[in-house]
């Protein structure tokens, strides 16, 4: 088994709900079990502005699948909930990265192990770091550091 952190967002359709159901079918994988949740976020959008604002949270899972599969699983997921993949940043049903797989290191045309971009968001760190401040992502650094380097206005937690 493998300790593995997931980032969750959307925009669309409930975003709450949709993260927060997303949860629930991360928590019922095969193979892996759904650790912790993160505090759920409302977020500014990133990339496209003329946007609502996000929803976002983070889990902690711990799983035997390979990353590969677990990419495979999370793609099922957002499909699931009616993810269309039309302009890169923009609104979204759901949107679910695989953040960092411990011991993986992966750089290839289908995923980057550790995300590549997630040391930039606030919308990744401000969750990540409810979970696994002193997690050390190589070549960046600890969470709890990267996030307290990032501009945090506009985020908030949910109650």
């Amino acid at each position: 088994m493998t300790l593995a952190y997931i980032a969750l967002g959307s925009n669309l359709d409930d975003p709450q709900q949709q993260v927060l159901d997303a949860m629930d079918k991360l928590a019922s994988l095969p193979d892996t079990r759904l650790l912790r949740r993160s505090r759920l976020y409302r977020t500014p959008p990133w990339g496209v502005l003329k946007q609502p604002p996000f929803v976002n949270a983070a889990v902690q899972v711990d799983t035997a699948l390979s990353a590969y599969a677990l990419l495979d699983a999370l793609l099922d997921i957002e499909r699931g909930a009616g993810r269309v993949r039309a302009e890169r940043n923009g609104p979204r049903t759901l949107d679910l990265d695989l953040l960092h797989v411990e011991g993986v290191q992966l750089d290839d045309a289908r995923l980057t192990l550790p995300h590549p971009r997630m040391a930039e968001r606030a919308f990744v760190l401000l969750p990540l770091n409810d979970l696994a401040p002193a997690l050390q992502l190589p070549g960046q650094g600890a969470v709890a550091e990267l996030l307290a380097r990032l501009d945090l206005a506009g985020c908030e937690r949910l109650p």
